[in-house]
This record gives structure tokens, sequence and C-alpha cells, in this order.
């Protein structure tokens, strides 16, 4: 049992990695905040152009949400850190991350944000319409604030996984909270630090997923 506890929490040990965890930290919310704004805005923007009327435009939307939704992240983070260059284009890990990121959740926030806006009667659209608003106005007025209030608990649910995702930006070896955790494994030749990572992890995203929680049980019951 000590060598348990001494293997895995080793209170010195977190002690002396703690400031390398939190730089880590910082840099993993920092990802979290480029990649979950920018994926909301592209998914809107993605679903607005999948439910167009023109055809071209909803189709290519249509392909690229599939697709990207096909991905497995961690090929679209590979190929876009280590193949990209052989192409000519390198980016930074922090960039690489960034950008394979929102392709794949700007997809699934899209989809989201699609369902949203179709489980909206199109008599609502009709009668926004027949008021004198323009197809913007009708999408931005009346369809879009109840179309995100019906999706709200998917779109809280997709941010907590990309907070979750975020620990593949290891593999490239941006200094983001699971890498430094690692990093301080490898040097105390102990696992403490992994624990405390996932402690870190713990109190980002417990919180969350216990709104997400009380939200969802909030619609049931209305």
């Amino acid at each position: 049992m000590d060598a348990f506890i001494d293997t895995f929490f080793n209170i010195d040990i977190m002690r002396q990695a703690f400031p390398l965890l939190m730089k880590g930290a910082w840099i993993t919310l920092q990802l979290c905040a480029f990649v979950i704004i920018l994926g909301l805005l592209g998914g809107l923007a993605l679903a607005l152009a999948a439910v167009s009327p023109r055809g071209w435009l909803r189709w290519s939307a249509v392909i690229y949400i599939d697709f990207f939704r096909a991905l497995p992240p961690l090929v679209l983070l590979i190929f876009v850190y280590s193949g990209l260059p052989f192409a000519g284009i390198n980016l930074s890990p922090f960039v690489a991350v960034i950008v394979a990121f929102l392709l794949n959740n700007s997809s699934y926030f899209a989809e989201v944000f699609r369902a949203g806006i179709n489980s909206i009667p199109k008599g609502q659209t009709e009668a926004a319409r027949a008021t004198g608003l323009s197809p913007a106005q009708t999408m931005t007025y009346v369809v879009l604030p109840q179309a995100v209030r019906n999706v709200l608990p998917d779109l809280l649910s997709n941010t907590v996984e990309v907070v979750k995702l975020t620990s593949l930006a290891s593999v490239v070896s941006l200094s983001e909270l699971l890498y430094s955790a690692n990093m301080a494994r490898s040097v105390t030749y102990n696992s403490s630090p992994l624990v405390l990572a996932a402690l870190l992890y713990l109190a980002v995203l417990w919180p969350l997923v216990r709104v997400v929680s009380r939200y969802q049980r909030g619609l049931a019951v209305h």
C-alpha cells in the first residue's frame, strides 16, 4: 500500500511538478479558448450553409461536415503538423493543433447547429417572412435564438469534449497539461504528476459535466 501511494500520490513530487503543470494548464486553456470560439463560429457558418437553398453551397457544407466528422482527430493533427511541411506549409505546434481541432470541431458544432435549425417549424419562418422580415433577419431574430436554446445541452457537451481533446496535442510536443505531466513523470520516475494532471482536468471538467446534466434534467422536467 505504501508503495502504491508513493508511486501515484507522492505529495512532494506533486508539489515540485505543480508549477510546470500549471504552465501546461495555461496553454491548455488557451487552446480551449481558440478552438471553442472558432469552432462555434465556424460551425454556425457551416450550419447556415448546410441549410442554404443554394444547392452547391449546401452540398459543399454537407461534404465538409461529413468528411471531418469521419476523420479521426489524431490522424488530422498528425497530417497538419507532419504532413503539410512536405507541401512547404510549416506550422508551429500551437497553430497546428488549433487548425486541426478547428477543422474537426467545427464540423461537430455545425451538425448540432443544423439539428437545432431544422427543429424549428417552417411555419415560424413563413410567419416571420409574412411580417416583412428578410431571410437574414428571420434567421437571426426568429430561428437561431430558438435553435440554440434547443441544442444548448449538445453544444455544452461538445465543449467538454473539446477540453478533453486538447490532451492529444501532446503528440506534437506542445507543452500543454498532459505533455508537461509526462515530462515531469520522466524526470521523477514517478506517476504522481500524471495523477495530478488528471485531478486538474477533473477540476475543470467536472463542473461543466454537472452543468450539462442539470440543464438536461431541467429540459426533461419541462
